[in-house]
């Protein structure tokens, strides 16, 4: 019971036997204004939660990478406020939205898990918010890397962490090879007591 009790909303969700989906880069999963029907995991690829500005230009809300849940506010609407996009070829995992609405109405350990997911969803979302009112790339990333543990971020990884700095790949670029130059590493911040 303990080991169900605790289990992830993503790892919970998974049991509901869902449908599997496929989207192409820049394909749409939803767009505003549709019924939701669905809830989309995450399992591989990119989707963004996006709205747009009345230039007409992208405000992403959720960059869902795999393991994430895409838009779970909306489990609570009858209609979607945004658009949710491919900008990778992604594949999800849908889950009746009627099925995660009973559970939230009847199994308190679901409850526990969503509220949980969604805590940490709140934390996330504001140290990304710290994280891009801070003024220069180097700052950015001291807080990125303190956010994960010390360590520059993996090769592989360097554009999408560029994304969540709110910087080009190219200024993330050139702030980690002034990093690596001999006699400029810099250490991450000190923690205050």
């Amino acid at each position: 019971m303990i080991a169900i009790r605790f289990m992830s909303l993503f790892d919970r969700l998974r049991h509901f036997d869902p449908a599997e989906r496929e989207f192409a880069s820049g394909a749409p999963i939803f767009r505003r204004g549709d019924e939701v029907s669905v809830l989309h995991l995450v399992v591989a690829g990119e989707a963004h939660l996006v709205r747009h500005r009345t230039d007409g230009g992208p405000l992403v809300l959720q960059r869902a990478l795999p393991n994430a849940v895409l838009a779970e506010a909306s489990v609570f609407s009858a209609r979607y406020h945004c658009d949710g996009v491919a900008v990778a070829p992604t594949r999800t995992l849908a889950v009746a939205r009627s099925s995660v609405r009973t559970l939230l109405a009847s199994d308190p350990g679901f409850v526990e898990s969503f509220a949980h997911h969604l805590a940490h969803e709140l934390q996330t979302t504001r140290l990304r918010a710290e994280i891009l009112s801070l003024r220069t790339v180097a700052e950015r990333l001291d807080a990125w890397i303190t956010w994960h543990g010390g360590g520059a971020p993996p090769r592989g990884t360097w554009k999408t962490v560029a994304s969540e700095l709110g910087t080009s790949p190219e200024a993330l670029y050139r702030e980690l090879a002034r990093r690596r130059a001999p006699g400029t590493a810099r250490s991450p911040p000190k923690r205050r007591k």
